[in-house]
């Protein structure tokens, strides 16, 4: 049941850490100092659902990891995003795209292989190497996505229109296309990084791999916005006028549609989304980062 938290153990020793009080000083002996801790995973359950695969994206690839207990998914993102601090986890929250994760094996193998190459430094050589390769964090660091196996958003599936096990197996693709969109976005149009807007473009990535088409309504309701009004949801981690945002993106969604209309998959009308961001300045683009 843990065969796949196990491997990824391998990888991630702060995984063998139970978030909790003393954790953030466990995390950084295990990640920072290279000092792993004894094998122990009994804080997570593990289900037959758990797996790890490479996801291919524009632009290209990375790591999903999939929790199939709820327990697991939080305590994971613990772990993993606040340093084995037990923090609470809102219970929309169903994904994260995390980067700069440090490999520390990545790390280890470097010092490994230095000094075998040089078992007779020169004073100050060794410090010179080791800042230089800290300083490349692409030759230690990772991104991956971390996904939860529950209904998007926490939305019911009957606000979705499905039965519990369709809209189930929705929103694992929801989730993992919306998270692989953020990805993409992050590489592709680094300087456009806007929280709001980043929400909508990987939604709305997220529905049309799930339906083939997209919805305003049920992208409002993921939100947490019904017929324009806020009604409690997502959108509050993000902005902290969600009730003034909810009608204005009420407003923009239906210019999604019609880009979603012409898309072919979901990257491209991520792509296209954020190439709209640019010509939907004006009015939208003010309200929105007003919102923020």
């Amino acid at each position: 049941m843990k065969e796949m938290l196990r491997k990824l153990a391998e990888t991630y020793p702060q995984l063998n850490i139970a978030p909790g009080p003393g954790g953030t000083e466990k995390y950084r002996d295990a990640v920072l100092r290279g000092i792993r801790p004894p094998e122990d995973l009994s804080h997570f359950t593990g289900s037959d659902r758990d797996c790890c695969t490479l996801e291919h994206t524009p632009a290209g690839d990375v790591w999903a990891v999939t929790l199939g207990k709820r327990k697991d998914f939080e305590t994971f993102l613990k772990i993993m995003c606040w340093r084995c601090e037990d923090v609470e986890i809102p219970e929309t929250q169903g994904a994260v795209h995390v980067s700069g994760i440090i490999n520390r094996g990545k790390v280890d193998d470097f010092i490994a292989g230095w000094h075998a190459a040089h078992p007779d430094p020169a004073p100050g050589e060794w410090q010179a190497a080791f800042q230089a390769f800290q300083a490349d964090k692409a030759a230690y660091t990772e991104t991956l996505i971390i996904l939860s196996t529950g209904p998007y958003s926490a939305v019911p599936a009957a606000e979705a229109g499905l039965s519990e096990p369709e809209w189930l197996e929705k929103s694992l693709t929801i989730r993992k296309t919306h998270e692989c969109t953020h990805y993409l976005c992050r590489r592709l149009y680094p300087e456009q990084k806007e929280a709001v807007w980043d929400e909508l473009v990987a939604d709305a990535a997220g529905l049309f791999a799930a339906f083939g088409r997209y919805d305003p309504q049920l992208a409002e309701r993921v939100l947490g916005i019904r017929d324009g009004e806020w009604i409690g949801g997502r959108l509050s981690i993000y902005t902290e006028t969600p009730e003034a945002l909810a009608r204005r993106i009420h407003g923009l969604l239906p210019r999604f549609a019609e880009a979603a209309a012409g898309a072919a998959d979901a990257y491209s009308l991520a792509e296209t989304l954020e190439k709209r961001q640019a010509e939907w300045s004006g009015a939208i683009h003010v309200e929105i980062s007003e919102g923020l």
